[in-house]
């Protein structure tokens, strides 16, 4: 009994501890600090400030960041906003707005 406890005891350490020399390499500086832009993860009042995923809102839902009511939704992603304004922001608009957002990210040195 000693045996399989000891064992036991062995295997469990070696699952969580990494091989000798294996060192796990954390993401660079550059890939930490560079924001991803998303519908459903981004804060409006975050697209807002950018001056290019603005644009791309735009492009998309012409006026939006002109709505009258729009300072009090800057803490929302376009997600959630899409649940008070399914007709007007539906799933193909954010898709086309995230594929532009993907585009700019790949776009920026980094």
């Amino acid at each position: 009994m000693k045996f399989s406890v000891a064992a036991l005891l062995l295997g469990a350490t070696m699952v969580v501890t990494p091989a000798y020399g294996e060192e796990k390499t954390p993401p660079s500086t550059a890939e930490a600090a560079k924001p991803q832009l998303s519908t459903g993860a981004t804060a409006i009042g975050e697209i807002l400030d950018s001056p290019a995923a603005k644009a791309i809102v735009e492009k998309h839902l012409p006026g939006f960041s002109a709505h009258p009511q729009i300072d009090m939704a800057r803490s929302f992603t376009l997600k959630v906003v899409q649940g008070f304004q399914p007709g007007m922001i539906t799933d193909d608009i954010l898709a086309r707005i995230d594929a532009d957002f993907a585009e700019l990210q790949a776009s920026k040195p980094g």
